[in-house]
């Protein structure tokens, strides 16, 4: 029995680390997976496995996050950005403080939503890479704010879940006059305040179910979305430079009706 739910954990964090920031909806993949597995291990470990994928991020853009944080008081680029980042967390920030727990206990119930977001969700990733939107912001740092805040108000779009975090700020950037590339890149930075505040929120929430199930599945399945997360982060840029989202797509399409058409005949 231990030996499968490490083995279980392994794969989960495996998950996590490959969906979370290719828009495809790391939750949705994670939720059915583990019904999938038919295993279950504990609110804790789904909260707790995210924190693989931030350090993961951490880790890319260390040196990054270091000079902006160091010279911030004399560097108005530094500033800029940060500000940009802030307001960008916002929206999201806000709506998932106030609505954690109709998120949490209503909408992530009902599979029939995540399948349905993940179709609408494939078709929409579809049009965006067939339609020439026309490209206005190439260079994050220089993201003006209200740009940036549209962006977190897309985002917000995450809280459904099989939205996707990732594909709700990316195709938001997108559509609002960044290019691919820097829209992803945005996206990856925008993702760290709001999954260390996701996993604060969460952990505060659960506190009692995480002390008792800190257990070495959780280590296991972190270092598991770590390891692929740093993968991803690193390749996932020039991949959607040279083939776009339309693989992403398809598989969301796919998964969405194969989760549809299982919910039907079972």
């Amino acid at each position: 029995m231990f030996e499968s739910s490490i083995i279980f954990a392994l794969i989960l964090g495996f998950v996590e680390g490959i969906t979370e920031f290719i828009p495809v909806s790391s939750t949705a993949h994670l939720l059915l997976a583990s019904r999938f597995l038919g295993v279950d291990l504990g609110s804790s470990f789904t909260i707790l496995v995210q924190l693989g994928a931030v350090l993961a991020l951490l880790y890319v853009y260390f040196y990054r996050i270091i000079y902006i944080f160091f010279s911030f008081p004399y560097d108005s680029s530094s500033r800029h950005f940060s500000i940009i980042l802030l307001f960008g967390f916002l929206p999201a920030g806000i709506l998932g403080f106030f609505a954690h727990h109709f998120i949490k206990s209503i909408l992530f119930k009902e599979t029939i939503v995540i399948y349905i977001s993940l179709i609408v969700g494939g078709f929409i990733l579809l049009a965006v890479d067939r339609v020439h939107f026309q490209s206005k912001y190439f260079d994050i740092k220089n993201y003006p704010l209200l740009l940036a805040i549209k962006i977190g108000f897309f985002q917000c779009l995450a809280m459904i879940p099989g939205t996707s975090r990732s594909g709700a700020t990316i195709v938001g950037a997108i559509v609002l006059g960044a290019d691919k590339r820097s829209a992803a890149e945005f996206s990856f930075f925008l993702a760290i305040p709001t999954m260390i505040g996701a996993c604060a929120l969460d952990s505060y929430k659960n506190y009692t179910s995480i002390v008792s199930e800190m257990r070495s599945e959780i280590i296991i399945g972190c270092l598991a979305s770590f390891i692929t997360s740093l993968i991803v982060v690193r390749f996932l840029l020039n991949l959607i430079s040279k083939r776009g989202y339309t693989p992403f797509a398809v598989w969301r399409i796919m998964i969405g009706l194969i989760g549809l058409i299982s919910e039907t005949i079972f």
